[in-house]
């Protein structure tokens, strides 16, 4: 019984360090566990963190690209804003050369008339009654407000270029003239403004403008064929030759 008792006692004695043992290896797992349990959700956390910063980081490059290009669009809409400015201070200044070169321009135009009506009024009779026309209505067309200014000088310069043709020309057409006897329908002829001859229309009487005495003077009869010629070639009837015409110039001439 004894040796029993003895027995059981050294049995309780082996037995109680494999308990502690034991209780270790349990408490070195739990550790363990929670170690790693700790390393995985630390390393979850890093790399939560580590995917925020790659996406703030690419949240930081896009705003510095749109940064970048409203820079740009800025430097951009600043250009058109300094050439709208530059081109509103050149449509201020050629204005202001308009309004200087149209303030300039009517007197000019009106200096062109001035010269028109002195020419007109001490040039020969030629066309007279159409030339005077023509000049009454540039006169009226001055005082007309519809009409720009660019086609009242035009209107001016071309009745200047027809005054200088008509110096030029072999011309004919008819008028109305009075010689001393009453007015007559009667065919007129010019030679640019050297000779200007008026013939009756049935061909009996001829007449050369004096501009020497400022009148209407009548032909010699024996001049009558040459003069006929010179309406027939002038009506294009036959072909140009040489024509004998009394003069209209500042020299006494007579009829022959």
């Amino acid at each position: 019984m004894k040796n029993v008792i003895k027995a059981m006692g050294t049995a309780m004695l082996i037995g109680l360090p494999l308990v502690a043992q034991g209780t270790s290896i349990d408490k070195a797992a739990a550790i363990e566990s929670r170690t790693t349990k700790a390393g995985a959700e630390s390393q979850l956390r890093i790399n939560q963190s580590d995917n925020d910063a790659q996406q703030l980081k690419a949240e930081i490059s896009q705003l510095e690209a749109e940064v970048e290009n409203l820079t740009v669009y800025r430097n951009h809409l600043q250009r058109l804003v300094d050439d709208q400015n530059n081109e509103a201070s050149s449509l201020e200044q050629q204005l202001s050369d308009i309004d200087q070169t149209r303030a300039g321009l009517v007197p000019l135009m009106y200096r062109m008339l001035e010269g028109l009506d002195d020419w007109v009024s001490q040039d020969i009779p030629l066309k007279d009654t159409i030339r005077q026309a023509r000049l009454d209505g540039l006169h009226a067309l001055m005082g007309r407000a519809d009409v720009s200014d660019a086609e009242k000088i035009r209107q001016i310069l071309e009745a200047y270029q027809i005054e200088v043709d008509y110096g030029a020309n072999l011309g004919l057409y008819q008028d109305t003239l009075d010689f001393g006897e009453g007015p007559r329908v009667v065919d007129v002829l010019h030679l640019g403004r050297v000779s200007l001859v008026a013939r009756s229309i049935d061909g009996n009487g001829f007449w050369f403008y004096d501009r020497n005495a400022s009148k209407w003077a009548p032909v010699n009869p024996a001049q009558y064929e040459p003069l006929e010629k010179a309406f027939m070639v002038a009506n294009e009837r036959v072909t140009p030759e040489l024509l004998r015409l009394p003069l209209s110039t500042t020299f006494s001439l007579e009829a022959e």
